[in-house]
C-alpha cells in the first residue's frame, strides 16, 4: 500500500514543479517583451515629435507633387516595361536555377548527405544576400541597365524559391515514388513521373508568389542603377522634379497592384 502512495506524491511534486517552471517562464516572457520593445525604441531612436515638426515639410512635398505630369506617361511606358521583365526574368532563372538545388536539399530525395548540405549551403547564402547587394554587386560586374538587375533577382530568388521548393519535396507524399521505385526506375525517370507530378501545382503556386515579390523588388533595384521605373523614380527625386516623383509612383501602384491580383487569380486556379 505504502509503495503506491509515493509515486502519486513524487507525481504531484513533479507537477507542482512543472507549474512554477511553466509560470516562471510567461513571468520571463511577459517582463521581457517590454523590455526588447523599449530597447528597440532607444537604438532606432525614436522621437515621434520629429513627426509633427516636419508635417510642413511633408505638406510643401506634397503640394509641389500635385497634380502628377501626366504629360511625360507617354515616356513612362518602357520604364514600366523595363521594371515587370526585370522581375519575370529574375523569376523564371531562379525558379530554373532553385529546382535543382531543391531536389538534392530535400531530404527525402537526395542522392547523397554531402550533396544535401552543399545544397543548403548555396541555397542560404543566396537567400542571407539581400536583393540591394546583389544588384551592386552585377551593377559592378556587367554595368548599368536592366541586367544587373535580372541577375540579382535571380540569384535572391535561388534561395528563397530553394527553400520553399525543398520544403515542399519533403512534406510531398512519398507512396507514388516508392511505387517506381519497387518497378526499378531511375532516378532521373522517378524525379520525371513521381517527383514533378506530384509537387508541380504546388511549385507553381510559389513561383508566381515569388513573381509578385520580385515585381515589388525591381522597383526599388532601380535605385542602385538596375534599370526600370526605380532609376527614374531616383533621378526625378534628384532633380526636385516632384510632379514626375508622383506620376512614378500612380505607375508603381498600378503595377504592384495589377501583379497581385493576377498573381492571386492564378495560384487561386492551380490550387
Amino acid at each position: 500500500m505504502s509503495s503506491s502512495v509515493v509515486p502519486q506524491g513524487g507525481k504531484a511534486r513533479e507537477g507542482g514543479w512543472s507549474g512554477l517552471l511553466a509560470s516562471a517562464g510567461k513571468l520571463a516572457v511577459m517582463l521581457a517583451v517590454p523590455l526588447i520593445i523599449v530597447q528597440a525604441l532607444i537604438v532606432v531612436q525614436a522621437r515621434p515629435q520629429d513627426l509633427i515638426t516636419g508635417i510642413h515639410g511633408m505638406a510643401d512635398i506634397i503640394r509641389r507633387a500635385t497634380p502628377p505630369d501626366f504629360s511625360q506617361i507617354d515616356s513612362m511606358f518602357w520604364p514600366a516595361l523595363e521594371t515587370i521583365d526585370i522581375a519575370i526574368f529574375g523569376t523564371i532563372a531562379g525558379v530554373i536555377m532553385a529546382l535543382p538545388l531543391a531536389v538534392l536539399a530535400a531530404a527525402n530525395v537526395t542522392p547523397s548527405r554531402p550533396l544535401y548540405y552543399l545544397a543548403r549551403g548555396v541555397i542560404g547564402f543566396t537567400r542571407a544576400v539581400p536583393d540591394l547587394v546583389w544588384a551592386l554587386f552585377f551593377v559592378t560586374a556587367v554595368g548599368l541597365g536592366p541586367f544587373p538587375g535580372g541577375l540579382a533577382l535571380a540569384v535572391h530568388s535561388i534561395g528563397m524559391l530553394g527553400r520553399l521548393f525543398a520544403e515542399t519535396i519533403e512534406h510531398m507524399d512519398m507512396a507514388p515514388i516508392d511505387a517506381l521505385a519497387l518497378t526499378g526506375a531511375r532516378r532521373l525517370q522517378i524525379f520525371t513521373h513521381g517527383v514533378v507530378p506530384t509537387v508541380l501545382p504546388s511549385l507553381l503556386g510559389i513561383s508566381l508568389y515569388r513573381l509578385d515579390e520580385n515585381i515589388r523588388a525591381s522597383l526599388v533595384l532601380g535605385f542602385v542603377g538596375a534599370g526600370g521605373i526605380g532609376f527614374q523614380l531616383l533621378t526625378a527625386m534628384n532633380l526636385f522634379q516632384y510632379r514626375t516623383v508622383s506620376l512614378l509612383l500612380i505607375l508603381t501602384f498600378v503595377i504592384v497592384l495589377s501583379a497581385e491580383r493576377l498573381s492571386a487569380a492564378l495560384r487561386t486556379k492551380l490550387a
